[in-house]
Formats: C-alpha cells, structure tokens, sequence
C-alpha cells in the first residue's frame, strides 16, 4: 500500500467516541442555552410587569406635574407677574418637582433590596457593582447637574 488512496480512512475511526463527545456537547449547548432562555424570559416579564404597574404610571404622573407647573409658570410670566408671590412659588414648586427622581418616589423593592442584603461582603460594601448600578449613579450625577444649572436659570 504505497498510494494514500488505498488506505481505509475509518481504519483509525471511531464512531462511537465521536458521537457520545458529540452528543454531550449538544446536551450542554442546549442545557445552557435553556438556561439562558428562561432568565431571558423570566427579566424580560418583571421588567414588562414593573414598567407597565411601576414606571409608566409613575412617570405619567410626574411629566404632567411637570407640564402643569411649567404651563403655570409661563402663564403667569406672560401677564406681567414677575414679582408676584404667586409666580415665585410657581417656579419654586417648578424647580423642586425638576429635581425629583424616579428612584426618589418608586416604591421600595423589597425583594431587590433582600438580594443586595444577601450579597454584601464581610465589611457591609456590595460585592462586585454592576455596570448598570455603576450607570445609573452616573446619570442621577448628570441629571443633578442638569438639575443645578437649570435652577439658576429660573431664579
């Protein structure tokens, strides 16, 4: 057998090996990806739950707040009343209700908070911050800025 295309090409072959590696490797693929399907499907409800009872309603309630006081305050400043009490406590009430935040009036998630408790290092510090923990504080800085600069444009 000096030619290569006489040789058997299953003579090393072993199919059994093959399939069993084979099989247990689509059993974990799957397992996994049925893993991760379900907490997909499982953030993906509370969230949906959380935005439509929570967040909507919420938000809903403090734009029109907002609109309502900033409407107010243009009328007012559209007939003359810079220096009444009443457009001042306008764009008090306007400045106060811009500085509010949604974390500021959600309710409590009593759940969410037993979980960061359950995760706590020995010194009481959260182990690991998530990104999204770490983004949100950044934001609240931004929206603070925002906040502050445009307090003194109204005052």
């Amino acid at each position: 057998m000096d030619s290569p295309w006489e040789e058997d090409p299953r003579a090393d072959y072993a199919p059994e090996a093959d399939w069993a590696k084979l099989s247990n490797e689509f059993t974990n693929s799957g397992y996994r990806e049925g893993i991760i399907a379900g907490k997909e499907s499982a953030l993906q409800e509370g969230f949906d739950a959380g935005f439509a009872h929570v967040g909507v309603p919420i938000g809903r309630d403090l734009g029109s707040m907002r609109g309502i006081i900033s409407a107010i305050t243009s009328f007012l400043s559209s007939k003359g009343q810079e220096d009444s009490t009443t457009l001042t406590t306008a764009r008090e009430i306007s400045s106060s209700l811009a500085g509010v935040r949604f974390s500021d009036i959600v309710p409590v998630d009593q759940e969410a908070e037993q979980h960061a408790r359950e995760h706590l290092d020995a010194n009481g510090d959260p182990i690991g911050q998530s990104e999204e923990l770490l983004q949100k504080r950044e934001m609240e800085g931004l929206e603070d800025m925002v906040q502050r600069l445009t307090a003194g444009a109204t005052k």
